[in-house]
């Protein structure tokens, strides 16, 4: 007699598909007050994701008293909760009710300018409010090509992929065959989107200021953009309060970005998502080990 077996990995992806599809059941207000209550027992409890919270903002802000850092682990992780509830519905729902999600876009005209130019915009998303839908609102309204890496749990790459391709973006995977289609897709005068503040591969990045702490930073966006010329645009979703939606803003990037020193660019790099992140503290993904990668000779960051 043989017995079905179902591997752990297998089980996990199922009920976290189940419940992303619970959260996708409940409107947006209600789904951001399950998200805060997750992210307040985060904060709460002795948990990984604020140990990793503390430490990041005990670095990046050490002009906070202790009152006022506790305060900011809180809303982060309160915000970090939200990011994880509201993956249901953002991969979930129609294309009409998550337009109506979007109550306001600040400088698009900085896409359309560069877009307009024909030389390809590489759209810099950090890990900032709600960036999932940076993508679906861009691929609602243009080509837009992102580099995907597949979950950990296998078995949620379908749900991952489909949510995020269902307007119309494309995703290559993050290997040589994934970096050529961006070059590609910048030789069309389209839209590529890149997570700038991901820890990059070995030999694959600079350590450069973040924040004023060294941080290996990729470079991969600066040759991309050299090939062609090609627009630096940043972009992140701002998360309004009490689930009304979200509010999108585009900005240039620092103009020393397009420099053919790897060193400056990645700096300039950083330099822009450390604005987008000053604008937007408290839902910046602060629970992201940003600072892992340590430059030779280095104590690790997160003892």
């Amino acid at each position: 007699m043989t017995e079905s077996v179902i591997s752990k990995p297998a089980l996990r992806a199922f009920f976290a598909r189940k419940t992303l599809q619970l959260f996708a059941l409940l409107p947006l207000p209600a789904n951001h007050l399950v998200g805060a209550l997750f992210g307040w027992l985060a904060w709460k409890l002795p948990t990984r994701a604020k140990r990793i919270t503390l430490r990041n903002l005990e670095r990046c802000y050490p002009e906070l008293r202790f009152r006022e850092r506790n305060r900011m682990v809180q809303n982060s992780l309160i915000e970090t909760g939200k990011t994880a509830t509201e993956m249901g519905p953002l991969w979930l729902w129609p294309e009409q009710r998550i337009q109506r999600l979007i109550c306001q876009v600040s400088g698009e005209q900085h896409l359309h300018d560069a877009l307009h130019r024909r030389k390809g915009v590489i759209l810099a998303i950090p890990h900032l409010g709600a960036w999932e839908m940076v993508g679906l609102y861009c691929s609602l309204n243009h080509s837009i090509t992102a580099l995907y890496r597949p979950p950990r749990l296998e078995g949620m790459d379908a749900m991952v992929r489909q949510g995020r391709e269902r307007f119309g973006a494309t995703l290559v995977p993050t290997d040589a065959g994934g970096v050529r289609a961006l070059y590609k897709t910048l030789g069309r005068g389209e839209i590529v989107c890149i997570l700038p503040d991901q820890v990059p591969s070995a030999g694959q990045g600079v350590f450069a200021p973040f924040f004023a702490i060294s941080a290996n930073t990729m470079t991969l966006l600066s040759r991309l953009g050299q090939k062609f010329g090609s627009e630096v645009i940043f972009c992140y979703a701002e998360r309004l309060p009490r689930g009304r939606g979200f509010h999108i803003h585009f900005s240039p990037a620092p103009e020393q970005i397009h420099d053919a020193d790897p060193l400056r660019s990645a700096t300039a790099l950083n330099q822009g998502v450390e604005q987008c992140v000053r604008a937007l503290p408290e839902q910046y993904q602060w629970s992201y080990k940003r600072f892992r990668s340590r430059p030779p000779g280095e104590s690790g960051f997160y003892k």
